[in-house]
């Protein structure tokens, strides 16, 4: 599979730490609530990065990566690394204190069963953290495809069509609104412990132009306090087993 196929079908994982993932490590180290100790699943780890920075905290990490070179790859840095579709985990019922899903469920063939089978493996008491992206955010992150070619980029407007047509432009990735993940766990014995929109760190962007963009950056996170984050990057949501 092509570089750019690979990166359209199943998203691009975290390849080098920087601010941007820094924030959000410490947004599910608050999520927690003291359950990194436990038994932590990573459902769509990649290349081991939030994986491996985990570990630090003291709990049995596992990481489960649905492609296989990159399952390779995250086991350099993780012992336990599963080759898997988060479709059917491949763990007992009640196995997990903590699962994080970064930036995944978009990408797999069925999310709501996805996340019946993440809900499944969790403990009772046990915590999703769930980050996926938002359709209020003015860009399409993943490309799209055109007359049959693939475009990669931000693509501006497109989130804002009607979802047939959004979806005809970017059949190989979701977006949420906060309807759309209620339905996903409808149904489901849970508790949304907390929910939000986060803006992006920009960290291309402030590699760039520099201050300019830190600016930018401290501006639009500044908006994730007002009903303005309705335009932010990405959905937070922290969900507990009942």
């Amino acid at each position: 599979m092509k570089d750019l196929e690979k990166a359209a079908r199943y998203g691009e994982p975290s390849y080098v730490w920087r601010a941007g993932q820094q924030r959000r490590l410490e947004k599910i180290r608050w999520a927690a609530e003291g359950r990194l100790q436990g038994r932590i699943l990573e459902n769509g780890c990649g290349i081991g990065m939030y994986a491996e920075r985990l570990q630090a905290f003291g709990g049995q990490v596992i990481g489960l990566e649905y492609d296989f070179e990159r399952a390779l790859q995250a086991h350099h840095r993780v012992a336990q690394i599963v080759n898997a579709a988060g479709e059917a985990l491949p763990f007992p019922d009640n196995s997990f204190d903590l699962i994080l899903s970064h930036e995944v469920i978009e990408h797999v063939q069925d999310d709501a069963q996805a996340i019946r089978e993440m809900i499944r493996v969790l403990r009772p008491g046990g915590r999703l953290v769930l980050f996926c992206p938002n359709r209020g955010y003015p860009f399409e992150t993943h490309g799209i495809y055109w007359r049959g070619r693939y475009h990669f980029g931000n693509i501006p407007l497109v989130n804002y069509l009607p979802r047939r047509w959004r979806d005809r432009l970017a059949p190989h990735v979701r977006v949420y609104s906060q309807k759309d993940l209620q339905a996903l766990f409808h149904g489901l014995q849970v508790r949304v412990v907390y929910r939000t929109i986060l803006f992006g760190a920009y960290d291309n962007l402030i590699a760039r132009f520099g201050v300019a963009a830190r600016l930018l950056r401290t501006l639009l996170q500044a908006l994730e306090h007002t009903p303005l984050r309705f335009f932010g990057l990405s959905h937070f949501w922290v969900v507990e087993k009942r």
